[in-house]
């Protein structure tokens, strides 16, 4: 199956297909014969988006006080981008900028910005239903390790969010620790033992302040998960009467901090960023999405998912792992997508990552990142994936972005699934290759076969669910019929296995 990433096919106007090896496929345009092309444009770009949805409208929050709106999830319409001194979801913000960027997020800052400039990253909103208010957690960042979690608070998702208060410092060492409000909740001695390492802040085992996400349990009590390259990703419990954060005991032996909170996975410095916890009812779980790799579009950027029974873990991933500290980070979780190209995307996706997902009203799971793409450039946009879960809980992201798709609870017809399949294997690599397709057949006899692999394949009666085994190695996944980019009905499969995404679209 690792040859899914390595094989590039092109497929000449005869439909005979052409094998190659090697392992670099960056900028490699894959021609389809007789498969339309298209651009299922967002019309926004919103950075590290962050969903909400409000009786029927979807909301996007994105750094660089970005945001944007739809009923589709398709169609965005931006309410707010870019540092404005007007921008209306951000409210009065500049107003108080001697105290929202005091530590951290401007060159006026205690720790000024590496370019001199205002930065505010990674929002993420939730309806308080103690106050009756939104709230939208965020972080004035200043360098790679010293930030600043804040929130401000709004009657409406749109805005504006007026200011209240910083919650979580990052990146101080004995000369500014007095800024942060630190030793408010350990004493000096702690904080130089364990925060500050021969006069520089301890990175690599403690967060930078930034990415938040905050999210209610089943017991309806309120969470932010937070963190990023350092220390790894952490979680604190937050009050819904104030919105400030609960500080723990310390509890050393499960990885509990009196100040930043529970270690739940990474350390070192590793490349994990952007935590989203999504609870979902119908399989008990709680859900851990992370990014790795660099955000650029030759970055590697990617999503990967661990999950747990508890809120506050263990979140392993398929193997029942997760990283820690001076392990080899691309060896666990669940990678959902990278780079890949699949027929009708006129372009391949590219550091596909810094996701939100959530559980819809009508119980559709959906996956929500932005994509860059291999055009040379840096230019963004948000996409929204529909997840299915196989049947061992774990998600499938479906193979394009959502136009309104409905998965047939009772199944498909044979044969509407047999065929020949363009299928990628999203594989375990954090790099800047690509995932290019291959041609794989499920035949109506349960064996599949192509050029480079063979294995099988069967389905569950009355049921979307399937199975595949290629080269010996199984997933489990589903069947579902939807549009690709340029508005063609096709079949796809999704499906999971040793912390790879194997995806395949038929025509």
């Amino acid at each position: 199956m690792k040859k899914f990433i390595s094989c590039v096919l092109a497929v000449s106007m005869m439909g005979s297909l052409v094998a190659c090896s090697g392992s670099e496929s960056k900028n490699y345009t894959v021609s389809y014969d007789g498969i339309a092309l298209g651009d299922v444009s967002s019309g926004v770009s919103v950075h590290d988006p962050s969903i909400l949805e409000v009786d029927g409208t979807y909301y996007i929050y994105g750094s660089h006080m970005s945001a944007a709106k739809s009923t589709d999830l398709l169609n965005w319409e931006s309410i707010g981008d870019g540092y404005m001194k007007t921008n209306p979801v951000y409210g009065q913000i500049y107003d108080v900028a001697d105290q929202a960027f005091a530590y951290s997020g401007s060159k006026d800052s205690i720790i000024p910005t590496d370019d001199r400039s205002t930065h505010v990253w990674a929002p993420d909103v939730i309806y308080n239903e103690t106050t009756g208010l939104y709230y939208m957690y965020y972080c004035t960042t200043s360098t790679w390790n010293a930030s600043n979690l804040c929130f401000g608070t709004s009657e409406s998702p749109e805005g504006p969010f007026e200011w209240q208060g910083a919650l979580i410092y990052s990146g101080f060492d004995e000369t500014n620790i007095d800024a942060t409000d630190v030793l408010d909740y350990v004493d000096e001695d702690y904080a130089k033992k364990n925060y500050i390492k021969s006069g520089e802040y301890n990175y690599n085992d403690y967060p930078n302040a930034i990415d938040p996400t905050v999210f209610y349990d089943t017991d309806g009590r309120m969470w932010m998960t937070y963190g990023s390259w350092s220390g790894g990703i952490f979680l604190l419990e937050l009050d819904p009467a104030t919105g400030l954060v609960i500080h723990p005991e310390a509890d050393p032996d499960n990885n509990v901090d009196p100040y930043y909170g529970k270690k739940l996975i990474g350390g070192g410095h590793n490349s994990i960023e952007g935590p989203y916890i999504m609870y979902d009812e119908a399989t008990d779980y709680y859900y851990l999405f992370v990014s790795y790799g660099g955000l650029t579009s030759n970055g590697g950027y990617q999503m990967r998912v661990f999950r747990s029974k508890t809120v506050d873990g263990d979140y392993v991933d398929m193997n029942g792992e997760y990283p820690v500290k001076g392990s080899n980070h691309a060896d666990f979780g669940l990678k959902l997508s990278g780079n890949y190209k699949l027929p009708s995307l006129e372009k391949a996706y590219m550091a596909t990552g810094h996701n939100s997902a959530f559980v819809d009203t009508d119980g559709k799971l959906y996956l929500i990142y932005h994509t860059r793409f291999n055009d040379g450039g840096e230019n963004h946009s948000p996409r929204v994936h529909q997840m299915l879960m196989n049947a061992e809980g774990w998600p499938c992201e479906l193979p394009y972005q959502t136009q309104g798709e409905t998965v047939s609870e009772t199944g498909y017809d044979k044969k509407e699934v047999v065929g020949r399949y363009y299928v990628i294997n999203q594989g375990t690599d954090i790099s800047s290759d690509i995932a290019n397709p291959i041609i794989v057949y499920l035949n109506s006899d349960g064996t599949c076969d192509g050029s480079e692999v063979s294995g099988t394949w069967s389905m569950a009666d009355g049921s979307y669910l399937m199975n595949i085994t290629v080269d010996g190695v199984d997933y489990s996944g589903v069947f579902c019929q939807m549009k690709d980019e340029a508005g063609t009905d096709v079949m796809t499969f999704s499906a999971v296995g040793s912390n790879q995404s194997v995806w395949g679209v038929k025509y």
